[in-house]
């Protein structure tokens, strides 16, 4: 265990839980690797993370801070009613919680849902050709990648349930003229797929950049592919063991203060 890890251990507030302590961590960490990577939008865009336990509570970002300053601490607990559940000076973002709170109502293995508007990921998203296997990154995202029609800013609760069918059981998703999203059953592992989901869509821009035409990939290579990446278990395993801790002390030699 790293000192800062036994820092935070050391740091679990009186009124919740370890369970709940670490995911705070956890997704705290997620808002800061975001900004590292250039991904964030002002005040916009968010990434949630449920409660442990048999409450469909979550965590989502206040409304106002920029992804740099988020900690464990300052994070806001709601309900599916959106009732806030925890103390705080702000408000969360109401299109944040009808993308949010729609995922986390009907997926229990949602254990985070992160969603971006970055430049990147929102081109590919507004093409008519959606992403396409240009590529081995491609290759590996689409089999796990659904598409969700533009209704404008999603303050409309009516637009739930069709957000949650055409998810189904995908763990990727691009929102057409809107962004990109991912569902993980960790943080850890929404925060890979989005990283291979924003990988491929700026490698599809590069490539059409360079001509209309790609080099041709055999559909047996892209089945082969898209075979390895059909265990989600092992997935889970890869993203939790193998991507986030390094992650996390990445964050940890830059600054530890998401932890607080």
């Amino acid at each position: 265990m790293s000192p800062a890890e036994a820092a935070h251990l050391k740091a679990v507030p009186s009124n919740m839980t370890e369970g709940e302590w670490a995911q705070r961590v956890n997704l705290a960490a997620a808002y800061r690797l975001v900004a590292l990577y250039g991904w964030d939008d002002l005040i916009d865009t968010h990434i949630s993370a449920r409660v442990p336990g048999p409450d469909h509570h979550f965590l989502i970002n206040p409304y106002g801070l920029i992804f740099e300053e988020i900690t464990a601490s300052s994070l806001v607990k709601v309900d599916l009613d959106g009732n806030l559940l925890s103390e705080t000076d702000y408000h969360i973002n109401p299109a944040g919680f009808t993308i949010h709170s729609a995922i986390h109502e009907v997926r229990e293995d949602a254990g985070c849902v992160m969603h971006l508007h970055t430049p990147d990921g929102t081109a590919v998203a507004s093409c008519l050709e959606g992403l396409q296997p240009l590529n081995q990154t491609a290759q590996l995202v689409i089999p796990d990648l659904a598409y969700h029609d533009y209704e404008g800013v999603a303050l409309d609760h009516d637009e739930r349930p069709r957000l949650q069918k055409d998810l189904g059981t995908k763990n990727a998703m691009l929102l057409r003229n809107h962004g990109t999203l991912t569902v993980g059953r960790s943080v850890a592992s929404a925060f890979e797929r989005m990283y291979y989901l924003e990988r491929a869509c700026t490698m599809q821009v590069r490539t059409r950049i360079l001509g209309p035409t790609a080099y041709p990939v055999d559909q047996i290579v892209i089945e082969k592919n898209a075979e390895l990446v059909s265990n989600p278990d092992r997935a889970e395993l890869r993203s939790t063991q193998l991507v986030w801790p390094p992650m996390l002390r990445k964050l940890d030699r830059r600054d530890p203060s998401y932890r607080t």
